[in-house]
């Protein structure tokens, strides 16, 4: 018996409580704006500017392989977003990096660049 698996002296077990299914969501007709892709590695992002009854929003939706997570920004943290990311562009830019990239690394062992 694993520790998650142990009985619980208040007679539940966190990681096998079985929920009531949720009703799925009614739809919501969500109309494109404006839509972007660029490829960034082997990342694929997309950013498409939506807007549905309850406003405008940015969807960024990163792809990889047959993984895909989203998040979204409402309109109105746009502008704050993006400050964010400039900042943090200005931060990559002027942080030196601590450590060769793996490309970087050929014919050297994990321990060499330690």
């Amino acid at each position: 018996m694993i520790s998650n698996e142990r009985p619980s002296p208040f007679h539940r077990q966190p990681y096998h409580q079985h929920y009531a299914p949720q009703p799925p969501r009614p739809f919501v007709q969500e109309d494109a704006l404006k839509v972007a892709e660029v490829q960034i590695e082997r990342k694929w992002f997309v950013l498409a500017l939506k807007e549905n009854p309850r406003g405008r929003f940015l969807r960024i939706t990163e792809e990889v392989g047959v993984k895909r997570n989203a998040i979204i920004i409402p309109s109105t943290g746009l502008v704050e977003f993006k400050q964010m990311l400039d900042k943090m562009e200005e931060a990559a830019n002027e942080i030196p990096v601590k450590r060769d990239l793996p490309s970087q690394d050929k014919g050297k062992s994990h321990l060499d660049t330690v």
